[in-house]
């Protein structure tokens, strides 16, 4: 009895390994794009990117076995990229449901690239590249943790800044912080709100446009913090 169990069990142990590394590395490494994305409130977030990379790493590993039983068969010429290139294509419908347009401004670009790429690392997984998916995961998250602090300081895009206040929802909020932005001289290009992260809450974001060479944005950000039921200012990668 012991040597039957041995026997059996063994190799299905070894390839209970197989199928299970690779889906729980790619379900972390998707979980660790989701939540940067999360943490700033994007309409893809951790639940996402963890589907979508687990996805593409079964849907990856399901292509190569495909290709060893069409060679075992002797059956047709088995394709172990066919399978695969669809993820490729098809995760666009997922990026394209992200992007929203707001005024002359288009967001969720970095969401819908993000997605793209977490597609691609889940498919290195299904495929044993370990080592790529690795790499490639350190340089999407400095991406999107880094450059865009980096993109705030050393780029101008115009005098153009995505500003996003979170504030309690109270009467007359709206009017108040777009008198204080008058004040400083900037445009008002677009207004949009949405739901709070916390109940009582909403988030507004200001597409404006600062005048002249003089006006500093941080002081703006200052004054708008000082105005009652303000919890926080931030600009938001566009």
């Amino acid at each position: 009895m012991a040597g039957f169990l041995e026997q059996n069990l063994g190799p299905f142990l070894q390839q209970l390994g197989e199928i299970l590394v690779p889906l729980l590395l790619a379900a972390v490494a998707g979980g660790a794009v989701g939540l940067e994305r999360e943490s700033t409130n994007r309409p893809a977030g951790l639940r996402t990117h963890v589907l979508v990379c687990v996805g593409s790493a079964l849907i990856m590993q399901v292509s190569l076995d495909m290709y060893q039983l069409s060679i075992h068969s002797g059956f047709g010429n088995g394709d172990p990229g066919r399978i695969a290139a669809q993820v490729v294509s098809g995760i666009g419908f997922l990026g394209a449901g992200t992007i929203m347009r707001e005024g002359a401004n288009i967001r969720g670009l970095t969401t819908a690239a993000s997605l793209w790429v977490v597609s691609g690392m889940g498919l290195a997984v299904g495929a044993g590249l370990y080592l790529q998916t690795l790499v490639a995961l350190v340089l999407v998250l400095l991406t999107l943790k880094t450059l865009s602090e980096v993109e705030r300081r050393f780029i101008v895009k115009g005098g153009r800044h995505t500003l996003v206040l979170h504030v309690q929802d109270m009467p007359g909020k709206l009017g108040a912080l777009a008198t204080v932005i008058g004040r400083w001289g900037a445009n008002i290009k677009s207004v949009s709100m949405r739901p709070g992260p916390v109940p009582a809450t909403i988030e507004i974001i200001f597409q404006i446009k600062m005048n002249g060479r003089n006006l500093d944005p941080a002081g703006l950000v200052g004054d708008l913090m000082s105005t009652e039921g303000v919890i926080s200012v931030t600009e938001e990668d566009i």
